[in-house]
């Protein structure tokens, strides 16, 4: 089980303050991109074999790649744990809803003094059951979570329009007018940059949970037939490789843009993806396997995501199995921050920046899913795993690198010693999480 974390700035990022010779040393911008139903096996750097990430990919053979991030199978469960540090048995009340007593990650970069952003796609004010969260409509709710400026499509909006061409979008309160010209993440990417440009001079942090790569899967500005206007809005697989590499362009425009201002040297890039592809994704791997999304399910394929770390010519090139989850993210980002904190602090993450700057960190042996969709057909589940094994609170107990689909549950009487022992051992630590909810 994860110990409460407790921050301290370490290393060469550190407190902003004064370094060995007096100059004052700035803490470093922080850029966390947060795909939208792309799993791990999407990007190049991960094997893909069809897609191409070509920007992803440079960062993530400069950077550091985790080969072993889970989140939440489902989209507002991740983005929940993602910004609160929490397990979603604490904090997770309801699909497209951040309880507003909750407090996140840009809350306290804002109180470290950190100028901060929100773009892309937030679906956390509760419209997906108006009738119990009448105040859905509140324009103001991305400031009380500590966002000094936001650019969201579909936020207050009774209405579903497409994310992708003509969009509906809100920044700071105004809704913005839109045709069939305009594509949302160029909106969002222009907001990120004109966002950057006006706090260039100090730290600054950018949440962009992107609207890419989830249906309806449509033609990009970059698609060959994106002058087919009704391209534009249907929704067909075709175009879903279209989108992926889209969504590194738009890496890659804020990349240049930091690179331009000098920032980029100072600027930790952080991309991952809040749940697994879906279900109607198919993608050829370089080894020859085909992998089929599985949004939705606590399978690999449901909560397998890639995680690259990215910092110029500061943060040690590696390939990392280490066991990475959601709630890890915030109390790395205050480690970043060389924010400490506070014991009343609950989180359920702890910071994996020792491990980014080359220094002692000590792995988790083991790693916990509390799933509570309250959306669509799928159950509550909850899991423990290390990196070979995989045990449900049901009692389903799975050879995760035999049997990656979990079609072939192993029964007691078939278990090896060693498997009896593993078994043991992550049952144990599933009674803790158990334990705690009670």
């Amino acid at each position: 089980m994860k110990e409460n974390s407790v921050i301290l700035a370490t290393g060469i990022i550190g407190l902003a303050g004064c370094g060995p010779e007096g100059k004052e040393i700035k803490k470093p911008n922080i850029v966390l991109i947060l795909a939208d139903d792309m799993g791990y096996e999407c990007i190049g750097a991960y094997g893909n074999a069809v897609y191409k990430t070509p920007c992803l990919d440079r960062l993530a053979s400069e950077g550091v790649r985790f080969t072993q991030c889970h989140a939440s199978p489902l989209s507002t469960p991740s983005r929940v744990a993602l910004m609160t540090g929490k397990y979603n048995f604490r904090n997770y009340k309801d699909f497209g809803y951040l309880d507003k007593n909750e407090k996140t990650f840009a809350n306290i970069l804002k109180e470290a003094g950190y100028a901060t952003c929100v773009a892309g796609k937030w679906q956390l004010n509760g419209k997906s059951h108006p009738d119990k969260y009448r105040d859905w409509p509140d324009s103001t709710r991305p400031f009380h979570f500590g966002f000094d400026e936001y650019c969201l499509w579909n936020f207050t909006e009774p209405d579903k329009s497409n994310r992708y061409a003509k969009p509906v979008v809100t920044c700071n309160g105004e809704k913005i007018a839109t045709d069939t010209a305009d594509y949302g993440e160029d909106i969002f990417t222009d907001f990120i940059i004109r966002f950057i440009d006006k706090n260039k001079d100090k730290p600054f942090m950018v949440y962009y949970p992107m609207a890419l790569v989830h249906e309806p899967f449509c033609s990009t500005p970059s698609s060959p037939d994106w002058n087919d206007v009704s391209t534009r809005f249907v929704n067909d697989t075709s175009y879903f490789k279209d989108m992926v590499a889209y969504a590194d362009k738009m890496v890659l425009k804020l990349v240049n843009h930091l690179e331009k201002l000098n920032l980029l040297e100072n600027t930790i890039f952080i991309f991952t993806g809040d749940n697994g592809t879906l279900n109607r994704i198919y993608t050829p791997m370089k080894d020859g396997r085909i992998i089929r999304g599985d949004k939705g399910n606590t399978t690999d394929g449901g909560t397998h995501v890639p995680l690259i770390v990215y910092y110029k010519n500061h943060f040690q090139k590696k390939v990392s199995d280490a066991l990475i989850d959601f709630p890890d993210i915030l109390p790395t980002l205050c480690d970043m921050a060389g924010v400490v904190l506070p014991d009343s602090f609950i989180t359920d993450g702890k910071s994996f920046l020792p491990l980014l700057e080359g220094k002692n960190y000590t792995e988790d042996e083991f790693l916990y899913l509390y799933y509570s969709p309250k959306w669509g057909p799928w159950k509550e589940k909850q899991f423990i795993r290390n990196k070979q094994y995989k045990l449900y609170s049901t009692g389903e107990f799975y050879h995760l690198e035999k049997d990656l689909l979990e079609k072939n549950p192993i029964p007691i009487e078939k278990m090896t010693e060693e498997e009896k022992r593993i078994f043991r051992k992550l049952e144990n630590e599933l009674k803790k999480y158990l334990q705690m909810q009670k």
